[in-house]
C-alpha cells in the first residue's frame, strides 16, 4: 500500500496507521478532558456564594495545575509520537529508495525485468484506452558471449553499458528501455506503428555500428531487433511478446545484425498464441507419443543419377497439437524441448529407413540448441541407431548454419563424439543469409550442403555464381564432398553439373516420400529439357554455361521475326523458394528438418 502523499504514515504494510490522525485524535482527547476537569473544578464556585473569595482562588489555582500537567501530559504524550512520525517518514522514503532500486538494471540505469512486466501492461492499458499504437522491439546484442570469451566480463559490461546508454540517450522522451536480460532489451514506443518503430530501431542499429556511436564514447557493436505492435499485429501482451521474440529469433538465425517486423505470412506458423506452459506441455506430448511421420528426399550422384544417401525429415501427424513442421520446432525452440524432440525425430526416422541405408548414407538434422544443450549425450543417438540396426558410419548429421551458434565450445565438443562414434559431419545451409561460410573456419566438415538461395540464384546472378565456386574450391581443399539443396529446374540442374558439384537434391530430381525411394535418376533426361530453349540469359553464354540458341533464318520457318523494337524477352522467373521447413500443405513435409 502506497503511503499518502500529504500525511506521513508510519509503517508500510495493510495496516500503516497515519500520524496526523493520532494527533488530532490525541489533541482532540486532552481538549475535552481539560473541559471536563474545569467543569468539575468549578462546579464548588457556582454552588457558592459570588464573594467567596477562597472558593474562586482555590478553583484558579485548581484550574492552573490542571492546565500545567496537562501541558507536560502532551508534550510527554506528543513527543514519542512525532519521533514516531519522523522514523515513518524515512522508513517510507528507504521503502521508496528500495522499491526503486528494485526496478532498476545497476549496470546500465534501464528498467530490470520486473519493471518491464508492470509497465508493459499499464502502456497497452492506455494504448486499448486511448486509441493508440504501441510497439515493442525486442533487442539482443550480437556476440556478447564471444566478447565475454574472448576479452573478458569487464568488455562485455562496457557493451552491454553502452547498449544501455544508446537507448536511453537516442529515443523519444516517450520511449521505455528496459533490460530482460543478460543481452536482451525491450523499448517499448508509445505512439509508434510498426514502421515508425522499424525507423527508431533501424537507426540505433545504424548509430550501433557506424562512427555516430564512437563519436559519443560508445564501441561500435551490433545487434538483432524483433518488432511487433499494437493492435494491428496482436492485441494482448503475452503475444506481443511473443511475435517480437519470433520475429527477432528469425532474424539471429539468418545472421543477425538485423531489424524484422513481425509477419503474419513469414512468421505465422511461430505465432502462437498458447501460453508457455502449454506449449510445453503440447511439443512434450509430441514427443514422447513420437507423433511423426518420417519422410526421406534422395540426395543423388549427379554424375551417376544413383541415390547415395537419404535425407531425414520429419512432419507432425494428424493427432499432433501442430498444424506444420515449422510451428513444432520453432515452439520445441522457444520452450527449450530440442533435445527430446530431436531425439524423438531420430527414432521414428531410423525406425522406417529398413534396409535402404545398408550401403547409403542418413543424413539427420540436429538444431544447434541441441548440439548446445546440456542434456543432449551423443550416446543417446547411438543407442537410438543400435536399435534399429543402423551403423553410425552410414550416417551423417547435420548441422545447419541458419542457427546462431550460442556456444561454440560445447557444440564442438558434441561433433567430436559425434565423428569418434563413426559419424560424419555436415554443413548445412552453406550460403544462406548474412552468416556466409562462417562455420566452415570453425569446424572440419566432411560434406558441405550449398544452401538453395545459391543454388537457385547462381543460375541468373554472377554473384551467387563466384559464391558456388568458392565453396567448392573451400571443400576442395577440405576434402569435404559437395551437395547442391533445391535443385527444381533442369537449368539449376545443369549448372551444377558443370561446376562439378558431386550431390544434390531437389524437388526436380525427387519428393520427399514415405519410403526411401531406391531407383536412379536419369539427370540427361532432365537436362535436355532445356537443350534447345527458346531464350537463354546471355551471362550464361557469356561464362560458358550455357550455348547461345541456334540462329534460325525466318525464312526457314512460317514464324515471323521479332519487331526490331522488341525487348528480349525477360528471364523466366525461378520457382518460389521452399523453406526448408515448410510445405506446400499444412501437413506435408519440408526438405531438410528432421
Amino acid at each position: 500500500m502506497s503511503p499518502s502523499a500529504t500525511s506521513p504514515a508510519i509503517g508500510t504494510g495493510p495496516e500503516t496507521v497515519d500520524a496526523a490522525a493520532v494527533r488530532r485524535r490525541l489533541l482532540r482527547s486532552f481538549t475535552a478532558l481539560f473541559i471536563g476537569v474545569m467543569a468539575v473544578a468549578g462546579l464548588p464556585a457556582m454552588l457558592a456564594d459570588v464573594e467567596s473569595t477562597p472558593v474562586l482562588a482555590w478553583v484558579g489555582a485548581l484550574a492552573g495545575i490542571v492546565s500545567l500537567g496537562m501541558a507536560l501530559a502532551v508534550r510527554h504524550v506528543l513527543g514519542p509520537i512525532e519521533r514516531l512520525v519522523e522514523s515513518g517518514e524515512r522508513l517510507r522514503g528507504l521503502y521508496q529508495d528500495a522499491r526503486n532500486d528494485s526496478l532498476v538494471d545497476p549496470l546500465t540505469g534501464l528498467g530490470n525485468h520486473r519493471a518491464f512486466q508492470e509497465e508493459l501492461p499499464r502502456q497497452l492499458e492506455a494504448a486499448r484506452e486511448l486509441g493508440y499504437p504501441l510497439s515493442v522491439a525486442l533487442i539482443d546484442v550480437d556476440d556478447l558471449k564471444r566478447t565475454n570469451d574472448d576479452l573478458g566480463h569487464a568488455a562485455g559490461d562496457r557493451l552491454l553499458a553502452a547498449m544501455g546508454r544508446l537507448i536511453s540517450t537516442m529515443l523519444r522522451s516517450g520511449d521505455r528501455g528496459f533490460r530482460v536480460g543478460g543481452d536482451e532489451f525491450v523499448v517499448l514506443m508509445p505512439h509508434s506503428d510498426a514502421d515508425g518503430a522499424y525507423a527508431s530501431v533501424r537507426r540505433l542499429l545504424a548509430i550501433a555500428l557506424g562512427d555516430e556511436g564512437a563519436s559519443h564514447g560508445r564501441p561500435s557493436f551490433s545487434f538483432s531487433a524483433g518488432i511487433s505492435t499494437y493492435p494491428n499485429l496482436s492485441p494482448d501482451a503475452t503475444r506481443l511478446r511473443r511475435q517480437a521474440d519470433t520475429a527477432l529469433m528469425w532474424a539471429k538465425r539468418h545472421g543477425r545484425t538485423d531489424v524484422q517486423i513481425f509477419d503474419p505470412e513469414r512468421h505465422g506458423a511461430a505465432d502462437d498464441h498458447r501460453a508457455t506452459p502449454e506449449l510445453a506441455a503440447a511439443v512434450a506430448d509430441v514427443a514422447q507419443r513420437r507423433a511423426l511421420v518420417p519422410r526421406y528426399q534422395p540426395i543423388y550422384d549427379l554424375v551417376s543419377g544413383e541415390p547415395v544417401g537419404f535425407e531425414g525429415l520429419v512432419r507432425p501427424d494428424d493427432t499432433a497439437a501442430f498444424a506444420d513442421t515449422v510451428s513444432l520446432f520453432v515452439a520445441a525452440e522457444a520452450t527449450e524441448r530440442t533435445v527430446e524432440l530431436d531425439l524423438a525425430a531420430i527414432e521414428v526416422v531410423a525406425a522406417a529407413a529398413g534396409d535402404a541405408v545398408v550401403d547409403r548414407y542418413l543424413s539427420l538434422n540436429l538444431s544447434p540448441r541441441t548440439l548446445e544443450a546440456g542434456a543432449f549425450r551423443v550416446s543417446d543417438v547411438v543407442v537410438i541407431l543400435d536399435r534399429h540396426g543402423i551403423d553410425p558410419h552410414r550416417v551423417v548429421i547435420e548441422l545447419t548454419e541458419r542457427e546462431v551458434i550460442e556456444d561454440m565450445s560445447r557444440l564442438q565438443e558434441n561433433l567430436d563424439a559425434c565423428r569418434a562414434a563413426g559419424m560424419r559431419i555436415a554443413a548445412d545451409d552453406v550460403g544462406a543469409g548474412n552468416a556466409g561460410l562462417r562455420l566452415l573456419s570453425h569446424i572440419q566438415f566432411d560434406v558441405v550442403k550449398i544452401d538453395l538461395s545459391l543454388v537457385q540464384g547462381g543460375v541468373l546472378r554472377d554473384a551467387a555464381l563466384g559464391v558456388l565456386r568458392a565453396i567448392r574450391e573451400i571443400a576442395g581443399r577440405t576434402g569435404a564432398v559437395l551437395v547442391a539443396e533445391g535443385i527444381e529446374t533442369p537449368e539449376q540442374l545443369s549448372v551444377v553439373r558443370k561446376l562439378g558439384i558431386a550431390a544434390g537434391q531437389g524437388y526436380l530430381l525427387a519428393h520427399p516420400a514415405d519410403a526411401p525411394l531406391l531407383e536412379a535418376a536419369d539427370l540427361d533426361a532432365l537436362e535436355q529439357l532445356t537443350l534447345e530453349p527458346e531464350w537463354v540469359d546471355p551471362r550464361l553464354v557469356e561464362i560458358g554455361l550455357a550455348e547461345a540458341p541456334a540462329a534460325r533464318s525466318p525464312m526457314a520457318d512460317d514464324v515471323p521475326p521479332p519487331p526490331v523494337d522488341e525487348p528480349s524477352p525477360p528471364a523466366a522467373p525461378l520457382p518460389r523458394r521452399r523453406s526448408r521447413r515448410s510445405a506446400a500443405s499444412p501437413k506435408e513435409p519440408a526438405p531438410g528438418v528432421s
